[in-house]
């Protein structure tokens, strides 16, 4: 399968060192506006997915979002969050990056590209039929996240 370098693609937004302070927070503000759309476009298949979630949380499995780079950061920030926000056991929805907890800080370059690494991952985590595994990614096609 091919994959997408997004951060390596062109986008609305170059030459970002030339905009003044306000037209870069313009900016950030209008993408920022996108996302609510979006999630609403997105509300039966999450619906979807949360259903499915509960089910297998309530025959005692787990959720693991597995990401690389920003997107498993925002996976391990959410999966850290679920503890004290909804009182479950800390173990109950984990976070994985690609390159280790050591990539949670520092980059760790390439770890994305990986097609078997996120496997050897999460078989550290004795992965059950009753987990449930939420891939992260801005392309949609991070090897590590396939």
């Amino acid at each position: 399968m091919s994959f997408t370098k997004t951060t390596e693609q062109s986008s609305h937004y170059e030459h970002l060192e030339q905009m003044s302070v306000f037209d870069l927070l313009t900016n950030i503000n209008n993408e920022d506006k996108t996302v609510p759309l979006a999630v609403e476009k997105a509300l039966p298949q999450i619906e979807t997915l949360v259903t499915k979630v509960v089910e297998k949380m309530k025959l005692g499995g787990r959720l693991f979002y597995i990401g690389a780079g920003t997107s498993g950061r925002l996976g391990i920030v959410d999966a850290s969050e679920c503890p004290p926000t909804f009182g479950v056991p800390f173990d109950m929805v984990n976070g994985i990056i690609a390159g280790g907890d050591k990539a949670i800080r520092k980059a760790v370059e390439n770890a994305e590209d990986d097609q078997l690494q996120a496997w050897i991952d999460l078989q550290e985590h004795g992965i059950t039929d009753n987990d449930v595994v939420i891939g992260i990614a801005a392309s949609g096609t991070t090897p590590y996240v396939i």
